[in-house]
């Protein structure tokens, strides 16, 4: 390392002289906000770009006064320079003195900047056996003549404060001598008193520095707080332009953000505690201090603090302070920044591996199992389906991999074998692992019954409908189940995938996430960020998104992923180019787009916008044509899935009465809203025109769930579960009535089609309650039944009319054949021998094929720590 540059955070020479990536060095010698910058950071950066093409305001007025505002003092009290460093070397020639008092140890480069000024220097050595405790009794003692006494407060590297009274006696006691208190650490102190403000003595000036406080040293920004005349002075010593556009813009919002430091100063203590027990642990004696770091004294029987220091930096990639150059101290010492819980660990780990070997292993933290999330820079672009493709490559690798998506907002949801529900997209991906769901893999299941309400589901279970506050509100109690439900998880697997919601970015969303970044953090993954390029605008919103993340998100990022590609990926290579430049993360994938994929939605988004279903007819006068009702709250439309893989049938969507047509059949799929679905079939006409077939008995009208329901002759929601409509008029096509009770049924279910005989199997999930009604026609047979002889379907003996309540039906390819057959007969046409098989298997391993192809999935592993 470069002996002239004395002080610690140089990282670049600490990674020469560790042999690494700078990016892997954790650097403790630098005692920085160990939060790191607030969130505004980037964004305020970013608002002062366009200015840097005019010079930098000479005065810094709006900084300047900022610091006014925040210390109570004029702003013709203020100096601001490009650190406090430019103003300490500034001062000696501002004063007329020409003699220095130093307490020490102490910041070196006091010392250096009075000599260079020309000044004597005495020295005043603070005694470890009152902790370096700074006594003004004993400074006063030195005070003969008129001298710079330069006073930290807390001092650097021992932390230990000055009480802002005693400071105040002795320079009213000395009023020809000039007090330098430096505060560059004071922001970390609870209840510190600055004496920056406007009582402060005439013969005081304080340094204050920004950059530690607010994590920026990179950006360079102190002041001085000072009477006009000193201040004056030290304006006049310093270069013009001193203070740099964005640094004056990141400033004037520091001074005003108190919000970030009560922060900051209630996070500190613990962060402290933890890594001097851990210190005292290893033998090394803690010398009490308020700030942001720690001096430690090295036991001696160990290594030299600069053998320690190199050691631990070639071997573990840790930088300390060694303190032997410091002025009081010796080559028994370092400073050891407070960092984040895991770096500290990470420091305590490699400490312990040089100076107590045996013990090394007590200090390591427990292995957090790999992990990546993926993220996506809105909804719909291919998260879900990216990651059953990720966890079938890994787990094709031989690794125990598993799911998870901490709150999933879907009305696609599925039951598992112990008849807890959670949503389609896990139970997807927990197929491509070869596991079987479990509700631990999505333990938040929110499904909407309204623009502004949902059911929320907690580790299968209902808990409730909640209104958007009454949610954010109960989020907390979410996100603690959301946490054990993964670590449980996590602690059996080899690898974990994570997905997100929506966009990390949402900045309207991000105070109370549970499902992105909140959630990455806990596990500690790194994330890829995945763009639909086939909607267009994939660069912008890749972009877009990591401008309006944080500096400890986007550090989280390691690439991104360009889904749903039709064309020449090699033509990208531009673009891609530009957004490393401007982000400094690579593309690390262009999956091509994968038509006719056949794995399951993981809501109604694609069915929606007519991706998964059209809407014309089929132009084949031999294929069958079945129409399904667009229901306005439209859930487990997946049901759907294995019809659209026979080669004689085509679905169209369905939302207007106009557009329905004579089809074969006619689907009503479930609804996260009865009542207010079947009101909306009556007024676009629905009700009435699918009636009317059915009564035709050309088509076959078909209701699964909440379309069981609608069919029957009312529905009634007593206790408000989906809505306040009380009760409504069902369809009239089966004499049924249900009523919606507090008890949710959630069964995975095996049954038989009554008629045939044919087993099906699926899942229930439903408040409903439904029963014959007796005298209504021609009566109700039983369509579909449990294998313990219960009913959950029904039909019209005299119509073509039928429903059930389980969900999956039509997966069993023996039965989708048979009802298939049945609407070509009634077509005439001659029926199908050929079973084509419903499974997802093949498409699993053609998107595992496609993705290992399309990404660099080398790179994926490193991320993840595999």
């Amino acid at each position: 390392m470069n002996e002239s540059f004395p002080h610690g955070g140089n990282r670049l020479a600490l990674a020469r002289s560790a042999g690494r990536d700078p990016g892997d060095l954790l650097d403790a010698s630098a005692s920085i906000n160990p939060l790191g910058p607030p969130d505004w950071l980037r964004t305020t950066i970013s608002a002062a770009v366009s200015d840097l093409v005019h010079y930098p305001d000479p005065d810094a007025t709006a900084l300047l006064a900022a610091a006014s505002r925040r210390y109570g003092a004029p702003a013709s009290h203020f100096v601001a320079a490009n650190g406090t460093s430019e103003i300490l070397y500034a001062l000696p020639r501002s004063t007329g003195l020409a003699r220095a008092v130093i307490p020490t140890p102490s910041y070196a480069d006091y010392a250096t900047a009075v000599h260079k000024g020309g000044f004597d220097i005495r020295r005043l050595p603070l005694t470890e056996l009152d902790g370096f405790a700074v006594h003004t009794d004993r400074i006063e003692g030195v005070l003969r003549s008129p001298s710079l006494v330069i006073v930290a407060s807390p001092n650097n590297p021992t932390g230990r404060t000055v009480p802002a009274a005693a400071i105040r006696e002795m320079a009213g006691r000395h009023p020809q001598s000039l007090f330098v208190v430096d505060e560059a650490f004071a922001d970390f102190v609870p209840g510190f008193e600055s004496l920056a403000g406007a009582d402060r003595p005439h013969n005081v000036a304080v340094l204050l520095s920004l950059t530690k406080s607010f994590a920026i040293p990179g950006l360079r920004l102190g002041l001085l707080a000072a009477s006009p005349d000193l201040a004056d002075w030290v304006r006049k010593n310093l270069p013009p332009w001193s203070v740099n556009t964005l640094a004056q813009a990141v400033g004037a919002r520091a001074l005003g953000d108190a919000a970030y430091l009560e922060k900051t100063r209630a996070a500190l203590p613990r962060l402290r505690d933890r890594l001097a027990d851990g210190l005292i642990r290893l033998g090394l004696t803690v010398y009490p201090g308020a700030a942001n770091f720690l001096l430690a004294r090295l036991p001696m029987d160990a290594l030299s603090s600069t053998e320690l220091c190199r050691r631990v930096l070639a071997e573990h990639g840790v930088a300390l302070r060694d303190c032997a150059n410091f002025s009081g101290l010796s080559d028994r010492y370092v400073r050891v920044a407070v960092r984040p819980l895991a770096e500290t660990d990470r420091v305590l780990t490699a400490l312990a591996a040089i100076l107590d070997p045996p013990r090394a292993p007590a200090f390591r933290p427990r292995r957090r199992t790999p992990a990546l999330m993926v993220l996506g820079t809105a909804s719909n672009a291919g998260k879900s389906v990216l990651c059953a493709g990720l966890c079938r490559v890994l787990a094709r690798s031989g690794l125990r991999v598993a799911p998870f998506k901490a709150q999933n907002m879907s009305l696609n949801s599925g039951v598992t074998a112990d008849g807890l529900e959670m949503g389609r997209a896990q139970i997807l991906q927990a197929r491509a692992c070869n596991l079987a769901p479990d509700a631990r893999m999505n333990p938040v299941l929110l499904k909407p019954t309204s623009d502004v309400g949902s059911q929320v589901i907690v580790m299968g279970r209902p808990v409730g409908v909640m209104r958007v506050g009454q949610y954010i509100a109960y989020k907390p109690t979410a996100f603690a189940a959301a946490r054990e439900a993964y670590d449980t998880l996590a602690a059996t697997a080899d690898a974990m995938v994570l997905e997100g919601a929506g966009s990390p970015a949402e900045v309207n969303l991000k105070a109370h996430d549970i499902v992105n970044m909140a959630m990455a953090a806990h596990a500690g993954a790194r994330a890829i960020l995945v763009a639909d390029i086939d909607r267009g605008g994939a660069f912008a919103a890749i972009a877009g998104t990591m401008e309006c993340l944080t500096e400890a998100e986007r550090a989280r990022i390691g690439g991104y992923v360009l889904n749903r590609f039709r064309g020449d990926a090699g033509l990208l290579a531009p673009a891609n180019d530009f957004l490393r430049d401007l982000t400094g993360r690579p593309v690390l994938g262009v999956v091509p787009y994968l038509p006719a994929l056949g794995l399951p939605e993981e809501d109604s988004v694609s069915f929606k916008d007519g991706k998964t279903l059209g809407e014309a007819p089929p132009s084949d006068p031999d294929c069958l044509d079945i129409a399904v009702v667009d229901l306005p709250r439209v859930s487990n439309f997946t049901d759907l899935d294995a019809l659209a893989v026979e080669p004689d049938v085509r679905l169209r969507r369905v939302a207007e009465a106009a557009a329905l047509g004579r089809p074969d059949a006619v689907l009503l799929p479930g609804s996260k809203n009865t009542l207010a679905d079947l009101a909306w079939l009556k007024e676009t006409g629905l009700a009435g025109a699918v009636a009317a077939l059915a009564r035709e008995g050309k088509t076959e009208v078909v209701g699964l769930c909440a379309g069981l329901q609608m069919l029957g002759q009312e529905v009634a929601d007593p206790l408000g579960l989906e809505s306040g409509r009380g009760t409504g008029e069902g369809l009239g096509l089966l004499p049924l009535s249900t009523e919606l009770v507090a008890e949710k049924t959630l069964a995975a279910t095996r049954a038989v089609h009554t008629p045939t005989g044919l087993p099906l199997h699926g899942y229930e999930i439903h408040h409903g309650l439904t029963r014959v009604m007796t005298g209504a026609g021609a009566g109700a047979g039983v369509a579909v039944t449990r294998t313990d002889g219960a009913p959950i379907g029904y039909a019209r003996p005299d119509l073509p009319v039928w429903g059930a309540y389980l969900h999956g039906l039509f997966d069993a390819d023996g039965f989708r054949r048979h009802f298939l057959n049945g609407l070509r007969q009634r077509r005439g046409l001659p029926p199908v021998g050929t079973l084509t098989a419903y499974d997802l298997e093949p498409a699993l391993d053609r998107l595992a094929d496609a993705l290992e192809a399309a990404c660099d999935m080398a790179v994926i592993r490193r991320l993840m720590g595999l």
